[in-house]
């Protein structure tokens, strides 16, 4: 978390060292480059994970010798060490400890069977991350729908509830919420959104079940018969990993400078302010060792993911440096709640939501404080952000991290997915966006 000497350091270098605007190119190009490509003919060349370091180094390493040759060689270190660091040690503490769970199953695809998946993972979602529920109940969803005809839609509201609203509620359920976290918001805080979270997820569990109950009674009789011969009987394994979920968990909650002061000093050793990640290593290292190798086998699990947001993020952190202190010093003309909202949704449905979390945030540090402060802005502002970084970001497959991964899953098992746009014309324009403006009506 960050500290009051590291913002107070932060401010004063942003007000001695003014940010050329064209600084904020590689920042452009970057987020640019992860949204278009993959839709290109370089779509092939860009899937290697080594490519997207190429391209990170190539844009992140001049960025990150401009900064240290014009005296701001303090704020890289902060964004690479102490924001990317731990940023990147959470996803893979989750990815990792809820990767040796498999879940396995098939049971009969009534519309309510289905909502209570969903309604499961919209939980889980806020305490595991939106990477780790998806990634633990997609498979269990496919098997479940295997024999139903009409299945997309189902993958869409999946996408949506779990891999994205769902996880509003704490830091591990969002990368733009850790950053948040990161930034000075308490833990507990973000409970403070439990209204939000509540009626975005009744609207869309409820829509979703009237949903598949149109398309139920348009399934052909002899698939729904096969759908009640084959069920399977649910089974678990990998179950001493949900201790190792905790442990994250806990490790996130109490180790911090709150419970332990001496990581939040100015002059502690950098081992001493990485005390969580040393956590979570060790938690990593644990449920690796403790987990037999068929489960994960079993669970497809692959390293190719979290290294994939590895590769792209350490790219997106350096060049979002600069980008960041010239927005403290050039705010952008959003001073309302509801502007706050839009304009970080909007952005984060083509781009990435956890660095358009961070431009918001430094965009409201310049506004003046109304009512109560967390992490250095207005709570409302902090709210507004939040909602628009974690619902806005099911708008577009590339809006969050899990939304291609359970696209790609569910590609694999047979289902035709709609395109790009077609994702956005028959799902999240007509279905997500009146649920988010209503939210946004009722509590901001």
């Amino acid at each position: 978390m960050q500290s009051v000497n590291d913002y107070l350091t932060k401010r004063t270098t942003i007000m001695e060292h003014m940010i050329p605007a064209w600084m904020l190119i590689p920042f452009a190009a970057q987020l640019l480059i992860i949204a278009v490509l993959p839709l290109t003919k370089w779509g092939e060349w860009w899937e290697h994970n080594l490519h997207k370091l190429y391209v990170s180094l190539l844009l992140g390493v001049p960025v990150g010798a401009w900064l240290c040759l014009h005296g701001m060689t303090h704020e890289l270190e902060h964004q690479m060490i102490y924001d990317y660091v731990p940023f990147i040690l959470l996803l893979m503490a989750l990815f990792v400890t809820t990767g040796g769970i498999c879940i396995r199953g098939d049971l009969r695809a009534t519309p309510t069977t289905n909502t209570l998946i969903m309604a499961l993972g919209w939980v889980l979602a806020s305490f595991m991350g939106t990477t780790g529920a998806a990634m633990l109940l997609v498979r269990l969803l496919l098997q479940t729908i295997s024999q139903r005809q009409y299945k997309a839609h189902t993958v869409m509201f999946f996408i949506a509830i779990v891999a994205n609203c769902g996880g509003l509620l704490t830091p591990l359920g969002d990368p733009p919420l850790f950053l948040l976290f990161q930034k000075g918001a308490p833990f507990g805080w973000f409970m403070n959104m439990l209204p939000e979270w509540a009626a975005t997820g009744a609207l869309l569990l409820g829509i979703y079940w009237l949903t598949d109950n149109y398309y139920y009674k348009k399934e052909p009789w002899h698939l729904l018969s096969a759908d009640v011969r084959e069920q399977v009987k649910v089974t678990a394994t990998g179950l001493i990993n949900i201790v190792w979920v905790l442990c994250v968990v806990a490790s996130t909650m109490f180790i911090n400078s709150t419970y332990i002061p001496q990581m939040g000093a100015e002059d502690a050793p950098w081992y001493l302010k990485l005390l969580r990640e040393w956590a979570f290593i060790l938690i990593i290292i644990l449920s690796i060792v403790t987990t037999k190798k068929q489960v994960r086998t079993d669970n497809s699990f692959s390293w190719t993911p979290i290294l994939e947001v590895a590769c792209v993020f350490l790219g997106i952190f350096a060049t979002m440096t600069p980008a960041l202190m010239f927005l403290e010093q050039h705010p952008l003309p959003v001073q309302h709640p509801w502007e706050f909202v839009y304009a970080t949704g909007s952005l984060s449905a083509f781009l990435d939501n956890a660095p358009t979390a961070m431009v918001f945030h430094a965009t409201a540090t310049s506004l003046p404080i109304v009512g109560q402060a967390v992490a250095g802005i207005s709570e409302v502002y902090l709210k507004a952000i939040c909602m628009g970084a974690v619902f806005f970001g099911a708008m577009t497959y590339i809006g969050n991290g899990p939304n291609f991964m359970v696209k790609s899953i569910a590609e694999e098992s047979g289902i035709k997915m709609p395109s790009f746009f077609g994702y956005m014309l028959k799902f999240s324009l007509i279905v997500l966006l009146p649920v988010y403006i209503i939210v946004q009506l009722l509590f901001l």
